[in-house]
């Protein structure tokens, strides 16, 4: 089983409730006062972590209306991606206070960087890990830049097939990362909860010897609920104020008490896990005297013989277990015992 990582003093792993990340991403809607209280809002409801996403929009992509940069479907169509980014990025001079301020509120923050100078402006910063998103996965050069810091990392593998995760885990370990967590994610905006073969999550776990969690794009908790009970280890939502805000990425992300809900949720599942046990529970110990044994039915004097309409099997349980009724059947009593007691061994010869 993979060794537990740690992210700013808290472990990460399979004997831990999951890791659940608030990701602010474009749901600031172009306010570093909006930032701050997200960050501020993360940090009641009880998320162990925030994260940003650090980029501008020339160091992601090309200033271009070309076909290649134009999208023409789903959430954002008919949006350049340098104008979808120029509205959807953290200016790089906010990131100081935006650290800042989870440090007074102490959350844990971190981000996404998308290309060195990103990494290069985190590191000075001081963030406790990184997160690489799903369409950077096959940036090996990045991940290994990332990898080099020697903090923990988290890999999205949205759309990324299972060489392609083995390249980027191999690319993060041989630049010297050795605290390491896999996301299984599905890169659609939403995401619908049938597309995520959560069984993929026990696979990749055993199959590349690494955490696991989950990016969750659904609109909901149940998947990512489900995804506990299978091993998830961390999981990341999309957290806003309102999911009809109109920014880019409110549509599909949690607000405030469904993020809470996800934390309780999620820590229940992982409580409900516990370990194979097949011994009465502590919860079990007073209701133990509800099930079935052996009553007597009917009068019996002493030495008179036990036949089968003299007993029934009845609850409660104070009697000789239902399982020794045909033994019981043909035996003797050895005194008078009355209708509606209790059949014991002591009675009986």
């Amino acid at each position: 089983m993979p060794a537990d990582i740690t992210i700013d003093g808290r472990a990460i792993g399979p004997g831990h409730a999951p890791y659940c990340i608030a990701e602010i991403s474009a749901n600031h809607n172009g306010q570093l006062s909006r930032v701050f209280e997200l960050i501020d809002a993360a940090a009641d409801i009880g998320a162990h972590a925030a994260k940003i996403q650090t980029y501008r929009p020339d160091t992601i992509t090309l200033d271009s209306d070309l076909p290649d940069f134009q999208i023409t479907e789903g959430l954002w169509k008919d949006r350049t991606l340098f104008d979808l980014y120029g509205e959807a990025h953290t200016p790089w001079d906010w990131h100081a206070d935006i650290f800042a301020h989870a440090a007074r509120r102490g959350i844990t923050l971190f981000s996404s960087p998308f290309d060195f100078t990103a990494i290069d402006l985190l590191e000075d910063l001081g963030a406790p890990a990184y997160k690489i998103a799903s369409f950077e996965v096959i940036d090996l050069p990045l991940i290994r830049h990332a990898a080099r810091t020697g903090k923990p990392m988290i890999i999205s593998t949205g759309m990324a097939n299972d060489v392609e995760i083995a390249e980027a885990l191999d690319a993060a370990r041989s630049a010297g990362c050795t605290e390491l967590a896999l996301l299984h994610c599905v890169s659609a905006y939403p995401a619908a909860p049938e597309d995520y073969n959560l069984a993929t999550i026990p696979d990749m776990a055993a199959r590349f010897d690494v955490l696991t969690g989950l990016s969750d794009h659904t609109i909901g908790n149940e998947t990512a609920i489900a995804a506990t009970a299978l091993g998830a280890c961390v999981i990341e939502k999309h957290f806003t104020f309102d999911r009809n805000g109109g920014g880019p990425d409110d549509s599909f992300s949690l607000e405030p008490p469904e993020f809470r809900a996800l934390v309780d949720g999620t820590a229940i599942a992982h409580a409900a896990l516990g370990k194979v046990d097949y011994g009465l529970k502590s919860s079990e110990q007073g209701n133990i005297k509800f099930r079935r044994s052996l009553f007597f039915v009917r009068d019996l004097k002493a030495g008179e013989t036990i036949t089968a309409d003299a007993i029934r099997s009845v609850r409660p349980g104070y009697g000789i277990p239902p399982k020794h009724a045909d033994e019981i059947i043909g035996k003797t009593v050895t005194r008078d015992v009355a209708a509606n007691t209790s059949v014991q061994w002591d009675a009986l010869t």
